[in-house]
């Protein structure tokens, strides 16, 4: 992080659309950093933790949030990919975490207030907001900035997601291939929860309880789109940025946000820096990502049984024997 003059720094006023994790990590780093930050958030304080996301984050996030281990509620050390003739097993390196996003949010929310952020909740933001020198979109993939914008959507995939009340607490979370996505199932210690990533509501026999998915059908994308005004920067899932193999997107969200917020207020920086570190990776994960559903289809006994996996940026993967 380079060197401020902190009596420059309160001199620009800088409006946060979206009060997600990336949105808040965002606007702590700059009232850290001495700016003036407002947050805009369309839903009721209490009910910001009600945004459908897994929060199975690897254990990177500690890098950037300072989690405490009450808001972890289990620690996943293996994926089994379940394919339709064959099963391979993902050993997270590094480990993955269950979070609680009641908890993760409340903290963000206490280091924000702490430095100064202010907070408008059930504002819901219909143009560009005036009287700020700088605005960044962290609204999710749906973005209103984006719409405001009238910048093209990337292409989109639906999600859903509920739980069921059994405890859990092994190390395994499973996922099941479907035609053009992907069911899962993460232990979380007191519940299990379940849902489905693609192109349809399908989930399968092989998903327990089928319950009827809430809080509802997040769009969820993956690629690039960036904004088409000098004060205005998009972050997040706001700008596209998930990973293809996943539709997870909080660690790459968190990498973005922390290059926003080193080059700010340079947006252009920003945005050259994030197209040299993500397009890359986001186009071998969805050669990836083809090319391992194609094989577990139609070549399942192919891939290796065990294998050593960064679920983060997975641009290569190494057997296990």
């Amino acid at each position: 992080m380079r060197v401020r003059f902190p009596s420059l720094a309160p001199m620009k006023k800088i409006a946060v659309i979206g009060g997600g994790v990336i949105g808040q990590y965002i606007s702590w780093k700059l009232s850290r950093a001495g700016y003036n930050v407002s947050v805009f958030d369309y839903r009721k304080k209490e009910y910001l933790k009600d945004k459908s996301c897994s929060v199975l984050v690897s254990e990177r996030i500690k890098d950037f949030i300072p989690i405490t281990d009450d808001i972890i509620e289990n620690t996943i050390e293996f994926c089994d990919i379940n394919f339709n003739r064959r099963k391979t097993t993902l050993k997270f390196s590094p480990k993955h975490l269950a979070l609680n996003k009641e908890k993760l949010m409340n903290m963000l929310l206490d280091l924000n207030i702490k430095n100064g952020t202010r907070f408008f909740f059930e504002t819901r933001v219909k143009k560009i907001p005036k009287d700020f020198d700088f605005i960044i979109g962290c609204d999710g993939a749906d973005s209103t900035v984006r719409k405001i914008l009238k910048l093209k959507n990337p292409k989109m995939k639906m999600g859903v997601q509920w739980c069921l009340n059994q405890k859990d607490y092994s190390k395994t979370t499973e996922t099941f291939l479907r035609k053009n996505g992907f069911a899962w199932r993460i232990p979380r210690g007191e519940k299990i929860e379940c849902g489905f990533f693609g192109d349809s509501d399908e989930r399968g026999d092989d998903m327990k309880g089928a319950l009827i998915p809430v809080p509802g059908f997040p769009f969820i994308n993956a690629g690039l789109i960036f904004s088409n005004k000098d004060n205005v920067a998009l972050c997040g899932d706001a700008m596209g940025l998930t990973k293809p193999w996943s539709g997870g997107g909080i660690i790459w969200g968190l990498y973005s946000a922390d290059m926003l917020v080193k080059n700010f207020p340079n947006f252009k920086k920003y945005k050259k820096e994030v197209i040299g570190f993500f397009w890359w990776k986001i186009l071998i994960g969805k050669i990836l990502n083809n090319l391992v559903h194609f094989l577990g289809v139609y070549f399942p006994y192919v891939i290796p049984k065990k294998i050593y996996y960064d679920n983060d940026f997975s641009v290569a993967f190494r057997g296990k024997k």
